[in-house]
């Protein structure tokens, strides 16, 4: 029985195991850097499934890795497992109908994405063992995906230093191996002090630290045009120093995001809003602190292990639905509007494979799409950026969603708890662990991998994040 063969039989055989993995883990959809049961369940499995587990890594009791094996190569998977706020959803339900108002749900398939990765590191270990092949093959156990960028304090700490190969995936709408990098981001606090007076009588002796953060967001706006158009700054008010118009706010606080296209631009842009922020606590006579919440680097993927991943993910294929998943993904698509529906289609407009199964209204993805390298980055951010600094990296996305659904909604978490989702999650896994056997047994692509990462990495990883940044837990 050959890689594929063996792979793809044995995580079959076992996908009523990780199916239930992964329904548990959406049960739970607890909050980043706080996935105390979710951490567990999947613990629990990697023991099942015989690896060694360690926890509580780089003070995060929510991370851990387990691990199977000695020496090298050394092949890793990256797991999430996090959800987002606002997103509760009944199970494969079309129609918006939340579990328990206002709670989180897997509005981002984390779920999904946690199990899959466990499922292929089995998968390549099982393997690895009944051809008595030597390396280490590892689960790392990532929370905070979405809030908290547990991967960056894991990369600080040198976690991933000795991995040859890295492996991970999204659950999403179509089946393609990720090809654009994404933006790099840093979170920080301003928070303002100024000192308070009667805002009539006397508003001459108060210091509004409203009147700062104000100030700062006004500079900040000039300040784009100046700054590269890839870039991206957002910011909300978390204190605006209460609600008595006639007293001088005396604290005030903006939270911002920077982002760009590689992490020392990113930083560089992060310097200069600090600088505007400085300037507006100088005009104010207000005392500024700058407060580092999270930071994390841009993803660069890996050539070699991209095209061995996308070899891997062409021999797999991709998932095949039935009639009841294609009656779900229907449904859930009528909930969207037609500028989400024209969104989408205008977004994969030069992908012949996309625009036919658009104009056959075939609302689920079950082919594999073309390798196409993108020279843009991907709108958002994650902290998948800071592993792939530290060891080569490559992902793939596999469909276990309706065509056109946007990321981070409650169709999102009802699909993530459907046949639909275990079936695209079952071919990640395949793929992964495919993959990892591939580039175990190619010590002349590892070497060529690892060179490649010190051409884009610029002869090292350094975390966004300085050594005095604790995780926010």
């Amino acid at each position: 029985m050959n890689k594929k063969e063996f792979v793809c039989q044995a995580i079959e055989e076992k996908q009523q195991f990780f199916n239930a993995v992964s329904d548990e883990v959406w049960g739970y959809a607890e909050a980043g850097m706080k996935e105390y049961q979710s951490a567990e369940c999947l613990e629990k499995a990697a023991r099942e499934l015989g690896f060694s587990v360690e926890t509580g890594l780089s003070g995060i009791p929510t991370a851990f890795v387990a691990s199977w094996g000695s020496g090298k190569p050394v092949i890793a998977y990256l797991g999430e497992y996090d959800a987002l706020p606002g997103l509760s959803q009944k199970a494969a339900c079309p129609v918006k109908d939340e579990l328990s108002p206002g709670a989180y749900g897997h509005g981002c398939g984390h779920n999904c994405l946690g199990t899959a990765a466990l499922a292929a590191a089995w998968a390549a270990k099982e393997f690895m063992e009944k051809n008595h092949l030597s390396g280490t093959v590892r689960y790392y156990g990532c929370p905070g995906e979405e809030y908290g960028s547990a991967k960056a304090f894991m990369a600080r700490d040198g976690l991933f230093d000795d991995v040859d190969a890295c492996f991970t995936w999204h659950p999403g709408t179509t089946n393609n191996v990720w090809l654009c990098s994404s933006l790099a981001n840093i979170s920080v606090f301003f928070r303002f002090k100024g000192r308070t007076s009667h805002a009539a009588s006397t508003p001459f002796l108060g210091r509004s630290a409203l009147d700062a953060c104000e100030l700062m967001s006004m500079g900040v706006n000039y300040l784009r045009e100046h700054i590269i158009p890839e870039a991206r700054v957002h910011y909300a008010y978390v204190d605006v120093g209460g609600i008595a118009p006639n007293v001088v706010q005396d604290h005030a606080a903006v939270h911002y995001f920077i982002r760009a296209p590689r992490v020392h631009q990113m930083m560089e842009i992060y310097e200069r809003v600090c600088d505007v922020a400085r300037g507006a606590a100088l005009m104010t006579g207000t005392q500024l602190e700058i407060q580092i919440h999270e930071g994390l680097s841009d993803y660069i993927p890996n050539p070699s292990l991209t095209k061995l991943m996308y070899q891997a993910l062409t021999e797999v294929g991709a998932p095949q639905f039935d009639e009841e998943d294609r009656k779900l993904a229907s449904a859930i698509r009528e909930t969207f509007s037609p500028d989400q529906l024209k969104s989408y289609a205008e977004k994969y407009a030069g992908v012949p494979e996309m625009q036919q199964l658009i104009q056959q209204n075939a609302g689920l993805c079950d082919v594999v799409l073309p390798f196409i390298p993108e020279s843009s980055p991907m709108g958002g951010s994650t902290d998948v950026g800071d592993a792939s600094y530290c060891a080569p990296t490559a992902q793939i996305n596999m469909c276990t969603e309706a065509m056109g659904t946007p990321g981070h909604t409650w169709q999102v978490t009802a699909q993530s708890c459907s046949s639909i989702a275990h079936k695209g999650t079952i071919k990640a896994a395949q793929v992964m662990a495919l993959s990892g056997l591939y580039a175990l047994e190619d010590p002349e692509l590892l070497k060529k991998a690892k060179e490649e990462l010190l051409q884009q990495n610029g002869g090292g990883y350094r975390c966004p994040m300085p050594p005095e940044i604790m995780p926010t837990l």
